[in-house]
């Protein structure tokens, strides 16, 4: 004999009769049929509501799509994102929202799944990240102009082929951009330039951040180059980050993709065109582009000038009272106990100060910097570095 087939409209009417009969409890009728009891409840309400219509299998089909948006909405996101291709989800919806108020806007992941499907977004790339403690802490950005970061982005060739070294400079509490200028080369004077040019616009911060390479450091006492005296000169502290830990200057480098994917991909015709976009990029992302660390708004709504002006004369540096000055020889040296001491030809003209230790040794300081420490019982060390702090510098 056959085994009989059954559906499942079957097997309802069937529960549906048995549950009638009220022979067995429903945990038992229900434990037989092998549903949960509020499913055989649940089946019972809908035969006393509709007869057998109501055993019929429903659609699963939800009410309403939470994740649903309408063609207005739709084409306000996609025409920003192709006029902003490196914007993310969250700043589509900050930039729109701070405009459109009043709007029902979707959820940042729905935004994200809608990029997907008009191919906006491309898979990113994830690989192991491993980070190493940096053995002396940085300055903290604890308000705006505490810490400014500079750097080269690095060089590319413009459409006629001229080289652009794009220097960037940004107030690390704020995200300000500073400066972006597109450069010939790299060279000390045309840095010290562009700097200038920012110093007297914006003010002077308490210390500018960037790695040790020229011609912000040097191989010498203390690191310094010419640019790095100068900026000592006007009261501000170089930092430089470990070599080859980017990761330390985090910030200013995330900005470097952004401008990378703004302005340079493809670059413009000529350095001066370039520099136009540099500038229009610079207006929108201090005023316009919301930044997610600052909670989806611009650079701009955090960043003041320094009270610090830059100054009409370069002044001279300035030591406590009881610290020993002496002037650098043009070879880079000093006479100190009757002995030759190297510091840097970059120091050349320069004052630097000596505070005593104990009766054989003496830390070296050019301004506020720490050079190092002399031993007059082991003068053939030199220098010797030491871990301490810098001394005090004037508030921003």
């Amino acid at each position: 004999m056959p085994w009989q087939e059954t559906g499942p409209m079957e097997e309802r009417m069937r529960f549906v009769v048995a549950a009638k009969e009220k022979r067995l409890s429903m945990v038992s009728l229900c434990e037989l049929f092998g549903i949960a009891p509020k499913t055989g409840y649940k089946w019972l309400d809908r035969f006393e509501e509709k007869g057998i219509e109501g055993l019929e299998e429903c659609s699963r089909r939800p009410l309403r799509n939470s994740r649903a948006i309408s063609a207005k909405v739709s084409g306000q996101l996609l025409g920003l994102r192709r006029q902003h291709p490196t914007w993310g989800a969250r700043k589509l919806l900050a930039w729109l929202e701070a405009r459109h108020r009043g709007t029902a806007w979707p959820a940042a992941s729905t935004v994200t799944e809608l990029l997907k499907r008009h191919e906006l977004v491309r898979a990113r790339q994830s690989g192991p990240r491993v980070y190493q403690r940096r053995t002396s802490p940085l300055a903290t950005p604890d308000a705006p102009n505490a810490v400014w970061a500079g750097d080269f982005k690095g060089y590319f060739l413009v459409g006629n082929g001229t080289r652009c070294d794009p220097l960037t400079v940004t107030d690390t509490f704020s995200r300000y951009l500073l400066c972006c200028k597109a450069l010939p080369s790299q060279r000390g004077d045309t840095v010290r330039a562009a700097l200038e040019t920012t110093f007297r616009e914006y003010g002077l911060p308490r210390v500018f951040r960037t790695d040790n390479g020229a011609p912000f450091g040097a191989p010498s006492s203390g690191l310094l180059s010419s640019l790095a005296v100068w900026l000592i000169k006007l009261g501000v502290r170089p930092e430089y980050i470990d070599p080859g830990r980017p990761q330390q200057n985090g910030r200013h480098e995330r900005m470097h993709l952004t401008l990378k994917q703004e302005t340079a991909q493809p670059p413009a015709r000529d350095i001066r065109s370039q520099q136009h976009r540099f500038e229009a990029f610079c207006h929108e992302y201090n005023d316009e582009r919301p930044h997610e660390a600052l909670g989806q708004k611009p650079p701009g709504s955090f960043y003041s000038s320094s009270p610090r002006s830059f100054p009409r004369r370069l002044p001279e540096v300035e030591y406590p009272g009881h610290y020993h000055r002496r002037q650098v020889k043009q070879c880079g040296d000093i006479k100190w106990v009757g002995l030759l001491v190297r510091l840097s030809n970059s120091l050349k003209g320069q004052t630097v100060g000596l505070c005593e230790v104990d009766d054989d040794s003496w830390d070296i300081y050019f301004g506020h910097v720490l050079l190092g420490r002399f031993h007059k019982a082991l003068p053939h060390l030199g220098l010797v570095r030491v871990s301490r702090k810098p001394l005090p510098m004037s508030p921003v």
